[in-house]
């Protein structure tokens, strides 16, 4: 089932949780709305259940107006961060408490019912689980059995709210691709509510990056992270470094250093403030005249095939008032040892590919 979003607002008191936000899911797609706290993203998903009333605007389910439809009646299935499992129940009863409440005339036979949870429980790779109580049960299998709930009614859409934000880091690894496995089989319409920029990009087949109520840009996750369209999305997707500078006639310059900006045709004049992620850094030993930005290795972190290094610039930029602040580098573990640094030792920090936008600045 496709969702139309159009030009949704909502307001709490003085605080504008979404202005005027537009956005269209495909049938069968999995979408995330990624974004920081305080973003409006879960505002927006409870909207789309009828969790929420918008402010103004509309949601359409396959091109029917839903928004004064009951919640009960939207077909929705939600998925809490915290589970929302019934204590006192159960597996297999919290599976099948959705087809128990349906009225009469909808509900499954008892034997309707049995088989169907134990299918879902299969689904899940939890069926030995059935007998269990929720207590008994650890947080990954909570949250599948929660997801078995949502599923037991057959919703049109999927809607998830931080499905994983309760759970450890390896669990979390786990079941994103269990999650994308279980949607590519199924193709139910859903959208998943998330603050880990890993998680998004890693399961959706488009990214919603939202901010202050807004959304910056909508894309795939290749394109999100290859183009982003702001520098907010740019800071948000990953670790990155920010310098100030200057673009004049064409060219971008940043600490004195000319920026390859091949693939950023037509940049007006301006401020330039210039994206650079931690391994698009070159890193090399400090020799007299080199060009690049001089700093100190403060900090080297060697973990596995990677080593994480902290660079402090050695001279404050006037031109970049962010220049006093830490450069973070990434280099192959090998390379680093071959440059033979150690902490304390002068480098030279050349960046090798740079995402600008530009500002409206007068020259003096």
């Amino acid at each position: 089932m496709s969702i139309e979003i159009r030009n949704v607002s909502k307001q709490f008191g003085d605080f504008h949780a979404l202005r005027d936000v537009s956005l269209d899911v495909a049938s069968g797609e999995l979408v995330a709305l990624l974004g920081p706290s305080g973003c409006g993203k879960t505002t927006l998903l409870r909207i789309i259940a009828g969790l929420e009333t918008a402010g103004a605007g509309s949601i359409l389910f396959a091109g029917e107006d839903t928004t004064d439809v009951h919640v009960r009646e939207r077909q929705v299935g939600f998925v809490f961060q915290h589970y929302a499992l019934f204590r006192h129940m159960t597996v297999f009863e919290n599976v099948a408490f959705g087809l128990r409440v349906k009225p009469r005339g909808l509900r499954p036979s008892e034997a309707q019912i049995k088989t169907k949870v134990h299918d879902l429980l299969k689904l899940v790779q939890l069926d030995w689980l059935a007998d269990r109580y929720p207590a008994q049960l650890s947080g990954g299998q909570r949250q599948r059995i929660a997801l078995a709930r949502a599923l037991a009614v057959e919703p049109k859409v999927l809607l998830l709210d931080e499905p994983f934000g309760a759970l450890d880091a390896k669990v979390r690894k786990e079941l994103r691709r269990w999650l994308r496995r279980l949607h590519d089989e199924l193709h139910v319409t859903s959208i998943f509510v998330t603050h880990d920029q890993e998680e998004a990009l890693e399961v959706a087949d488009r990214v919603v990056l939202m901010n202050s109520g807004r959304i910056e840009q909508v894309g795939s996750p290749q394109q999100v992270w290859d183009h982003p369209a702001s520098p907010f999305v740019y800071g948000f997707l990953g670790d990155v470094n920010l310098f100030h500078g200057r673009s004049l006639e064409g060219e971008v310059q940043v600490e004195g250093i000319r920026l390859d900006t091949r693939d950023q045709q037509g940049l007006r004049d301006g401020k330039a403030l210039a994206y650079v992620r931690p391994h698009d850094l070159d890193v090399a030993r400090y020799a007299p005249g080199a060009s690049g930005i001089v700093a100190t290795l403060s900090r080297a972190i060697v973990v596995g095939p990677i080593a994480r290094l902290e660079l402090e610039p050695v001279e404050s930029n006037p031109d970049n008032p962010g220049s006093g602040t830490i450069i973070e580098a990434q280099l192959p573990a090998q390379q680093f040892r071959d440059l033979g640094l150690r902490e304390g030792d002068k480098v030279v920090a050349t960046p090798r590919k740079a995402r600008v936008f530009v500002e409206d600045w007068v020259s003096p």
